[in-house]
């Protein structure tokens, strides 16, 4: 019996086209029936129309039916997958350039700090609607596997009020794993334990990362049954491209002893010690790629990707179709997961979930990011136990942060939004209180229109600044692009900054192969 996968948010033309080829890869599943919704016709054409070209030219029964009726997009859906990003654009570039004013600087604005909080009540009342929805609409069991980010406060918000059971989904470990694949591949060829030519691929690295959602801990490192974990540090300094753009991650390794899953760019705004000061953030930032550390570097990425979706729609029609073979699946977890349910194949993965005493020293209920596996009777997670004390730290106050975020988006309240504002690691380290009392006001009128539950609290909101102002006592503000966001520098120069990089690296690397 064909399965049926609804996708909220298919509008993500990269994203759906991704999940439908993983999906459709699988033999058993190519009479797939998926059930696209987005809230813009224009989107939902254009990426209609590629993957359809795609299904039909690798001949496959799957059919698509897209709509904007979200319910009817429900009706009958043994899964439902969450791409949407509540507010789109618009609203992300306020999460980013508000806090900026206040001299909060950050790379990505999405997990956790100002912007990520203010994503959270822009998206949990979402979710929660699309959760009564599945509930009515979909077939008993349903599972929802989210992509949307902050996702932890957004899985929390989904299996605490939703009622649905939600897993959630993010790439960040493979990632790091692939990283940590590249430095025992690079020290074991230097040490003559590898040939010049073999590559590792991330099977070979046996880890279990535990922890929270973009701060997820390698707390196991093993290859050829070797503990790699004492080396790691040495590793990583001794790569010939980590040094340069890893500063952050390889710090906390440093002091930590544990290397984190998410990139340079997104650790540094998660900590209270990377991004506080702007004459030292260019100290541990990386302008080669957005993704280590560049200010409002994500949205700026975004940003591009939506202009090349309008102008390159056109030619993406003129390419040739997407071939669904094993070979081109992507290592995103949903396919799998699904394929594991269906099939009953074994797929082992890393997963946020609610803690059950899974990881004992953080609370239990809040999201977690663990180790677990999938067959035909369900998703089992593992107890871990105890997270070393400097990572269990590191996440405990980022869970209470996610924790009174995600109740505030729930309920609406105000004080509780700035409670969490204030408690957030570098939101706290760089603002005083009035400061982040007068922001989180300033958020709240700008997001007015993606902000249901605070529709009665808004105009105080905005009260409260006019008073401020007109009475002097507006905090100060700052006129600035932030430390970590090129300003003058051309395509040319960055170019060359790359490719400088590059070589330096390359000696970096011949001088540790002769040591």
């Amino acid at each position: 019996m064909p399965i049926n996968v609804a996708i909220i948010g298919a509008g993500s033309i990269g994203f759906t086209r991704t999940l439908v080829r993983d999906i459709l890869t699988v033999p058993e599943l190519a009479d797939t029936t998926f059930a696209f919704t987005d809230i813009s016709q224009h989107n939902l054409d254009m990426v209609t129309k590629l993957c359809q070209r795609d299904i039909e030219a690798n001949k496959l029964p799957a059919t698509i039916q897209p709509t904007l009726d979200r319910r009817q997009a429900l009706a009958d859906a043994n899964y439902v997958l969450c791409t949407i990003r509540q507010g789109g654009l618009e609203a992300f570039q306020t999460d980013i350039d508000i806090p900026l004013k206040y001299g909060v600087d950050q790379c990505v604005g999405d997990t956790i700090c100002a912007g990520g909080i203010m994503y959270a009540q822009r998206t949990i009342p979402a979710l929660l609607d699309f959760c009564k929805d599945i509930r009515e609409m979909a077939r008993p069991g349903a599972i929802l596997l989210n992509y949307a980010n902050p996702m932890a406060m957004n899985v929390w918000a989904c299996n605490t009020y939703g009622g649905v059971p939600t897993i959630g989904l993010c790439h960040g470990v493979q990632g790091a794993h692939w990283q940590i694949t590249s430095v025992i591949e690079h020290w074991a060829k230097r040490e003559g334990l590898l040939d010049p030519e073999a590559k590792l691929h991330r099977r070979d690295v046996e880890v279990i990362a535990a922890g929270i959602n973009h701060q997820t801990w390698f707390i196991k490192v093993q290859w050829r049954g070797r503990d790699m974990l004492p080396q790691l540090l040495e590793l990583f300094e001794q790569h010939p491209t980590f040094p340069t753009t890893e500063k952050v991650r390889i710090d906390v390794l440093r002091r930590f002893g544990y290397y984190s899953t998410e990139s340079n760019g997104h650790l540094s705004e998660y900590l209270p010690w990377y991004r506080k000061r702007p004459e030292e953030i260019e100290q541990w930032i990386d302008l080669s790629s957005w993704i280590n550390g560049e200010t409002g570097g994500y949205l700026r990425v975004c940003t591009e990707g939506r202009n090349w979706f309008e102008t390159d729609f056109p030619n993406w029609m003129q390419e040739p179709p997407a071939i669904f073979t094993p070979d081109k699946r992507s290592e995103e977890h949903g396919s799998y997961i699904i394929e594991a349910l269906e099939t009953g194949r074994i797929y082992r993965g890393h997963f946020n979930i609610p803690n059950q005493h899974h990881i004992t020293n953080l609370p239990d209920s809040c999201t977690i990011e663990i180790p677990g596996y999938v067959d035909k009777t369900g998703i089992h997670m593992p107890v871990i136990g105890d997270l070393p004390l400097a990572c269990a730290a590191t996440c405990s106050a980022s869970v209470r942060v996610q924790e009174m975020g995600m109740q505030a988006a729930v309920h609406g309240d105000v004080t509780l939004l700035k409670q969490a504002m204030l408690h957030d690691p570098l939101v706290g380290a760089v603002c005083n209180p009035e400061e982040v009392w007068q922001m989180t006001d300033e958020m709240l009128v700008a997001q007015a229109r993606w902000l249901p539950q605070y529709q009665e609290a808004i105009p105080q909101a905005q009260q409260r600044l006019a008073e401020l102002e007109h009475s002097g006592k507006r905090v100060h503000l700052h006129e600035t692009q932030g430390a970590a966001r090129l300003h003058t520098r051309t395509v040319e120069e960055m170019a060359q900054h790359r490719e400088a990089a590059r070589a330096n690296a390359g000696a970096a690397d011949k001088g540790n192969m002769t040591r």
